[in-house]
């Protein structure tokens, strides 16, 4: 049922993240599927652009992806059936195109406690569930 399976990650959080991967894993087990991690890096304002280095972007990639590789290590799932990427823009856009990309079944991602804020202006997680073309799996911290 759940064959192919996208959990987006924040790395500034990864604890946050464990139940998601968790989760996604063990469908991912009993379906016979995969997990494919994502993390969305911001675009760096122009305004930035002449105080950073010309390499910026690129070093931030690099960077994330060995920490996405780490995470895909300690979950405990073989290299074939997981797998990350990393993208650049925002952040509910980017995963429902990498959802839309990899035709992913389920997206498993866990979010924070609503607050009142989020109520009115919305979450990254809830423009997921609205707008995904898949199941969406919102695991709570």
């Amino acid at each position: 049922m759940f064959k192919s399976i996208l959990v987006p990650l924040d790395l500034a959080d990864t604890d946050l993240a464990r139940p998601a991967i968790e989760t996604a894993a063990t469908l991912a087990k009993a379906w016979n599927g995969s997990v494919r991690l994502v993390n969305v890096l911001p675009m760096t304002p122009v305004m930035l652009a002449e105080y950073v280095p010309a390499d910026f972007d690129n070093q931030q990639r690099q960077t994330t992806e060995e920490a996405l590789a780490i995470v895909a290590r300690e979950s405990g799932m073989a290299p074939p059936d997981i797998s990350y990427v990393v993208r650049q823009g925002g952040i509910y856009h980017e995963i429902l195109e990498e959802a839309a990309a990899m035709n992913a079944d389920l997206i498993v991602m866990t979010s924070h406690r609503p607050a009142m804020r989020t109520y009115f202006l919305g979450s990254n997680a809830g423009h997921v569930v609205r707008y995904a073309r898949c199941s969406v799996l919102v695991v709570r911290h």
